[in-house]
């Protein structure tokens, strides 16, 4: 296998570059130290491929950043036949960050004791999603499952969280036939509240709305969300079920941020206009950014 590094052509892919090996650093570290700190010295049997790497220090004391190495590099073949060259190669380079990470914080838990399992689940989880959801924010990652999770992404457009969840969930099930339900089931809830926040961070917390309005006024009311909120706006042929009147129904996209605004629109051109607010899981096109994988 051959790893395709980026080409630098120029100062904004050098930019590009350096951004990304920040944001693999920090969240490396995040996660190394929510392994290190919570969730190797309380049992906790986390998952993914590090999850393993816990398991087999726990049977036979080989430090984990050694054994995640060792099993990330299968994977990281099978990503580059399947999942986009450069986001492989970041992840490459992630793997030896976080097996670096991880060795060299081996020690760190003899200065911050926690003797309450709970909380270390809690604080181990928000360290390791938040971690986590700044590597896939910026299409990069540790490796391991998250390429799995990638692939499943990209071909079925699964949530990643979704996904990550899902295999982990056995991985924890099987571990806890060797370490006990108890520990398994801190695990699952660290799981799914670290994933919570992966998700949060990665979609970003200003989420995108998808606004239905139907009115008397659809014109007047386009032209103000326009001109005042800088979104684009498409009008939809609708017809009244009960009038059988042809209307203008107006359909566009803003952020969470930009509801309020929205809403004092409509309530001063038209108060008996009909409005609907959905969330979108994801805006690919316009003035939207596509962020993370």
């Amino acid at each position: 296998m051959t790893i395709q590094y980026p080409k630098i052509n120029n100062s904004k892919n050098i930019t590009k570059i350096i951004k990304k090996l920040f944001f693999i650093l920090l969240g490396d570290l995040l996660c190394a130290l929510a392994f290190n700190v919570f969730f190797i010295p309380s049992k906790l049997l986390s998952g993914g491929v590090g999850g393993l790497g816990i398991i087999i220090q726990y049977l036979t004391g080989i430090p984990t950043g050694i054994s995640v190495f060792f099993m990330n590099l299968p994977i990281i073949v099978i990503g580059a036949q399947m999942v986009d060259k450069e986001f492989v190669s970041y992840a490459f380079i992630s793997m030896f960050i976080f097996s670096f990470f991880l060795t060299i914080t081996n020690g760190v838990s003899e200065y911050f004791i926690i003797d309450d399992v709970l909380l270390s689940a809690v604080f181990g989880a928000v360290l390791n999603g938040l971690g986590m959801g700044l590597m896939f924010r910026n299409r990069t990652c540790q490796g391991g499952l998250d390429i799995i999770a990638a692939i499943l992404k990209k071909k079925y457009n699964l949530n990643i969280s979704t996904g990550l969840m899902t295999v982990n969930t056995v991985i924890i099930s099987l571990s806890s036939l060797l370490f006990g339900y108890k520990s398994a089931m801190y695990t699952l809830i660290s799981l799914y509240l670290g994933y919570k926040i992966l998700d949060k961070v990665q979609t970003g917390f200003n989420v995108k709305k998808n606004i239905v309005i139907v009115s008397d006024k659809s014109q007047e009311l386009a032209d103000s969300i326009i001109q005042k909120l800088h979104r684009g706006v498409t009008f939809l042929e609708g017809m009244g079920g009960y009038t059988k009147e042809n209307k203008k129904v107006i359909y566009c996209i803003i952020t969470s941020s930009e509801v309020v605004k929205l809403k004092n629109l409509v309530e001063e051109i038209d108060p008996s206009a009909f409005l609907t607010i959905n969330d979108v899981v994801e805006v690919k096109g316009s003035s939207f950014q596509n962020v993370g994988i």
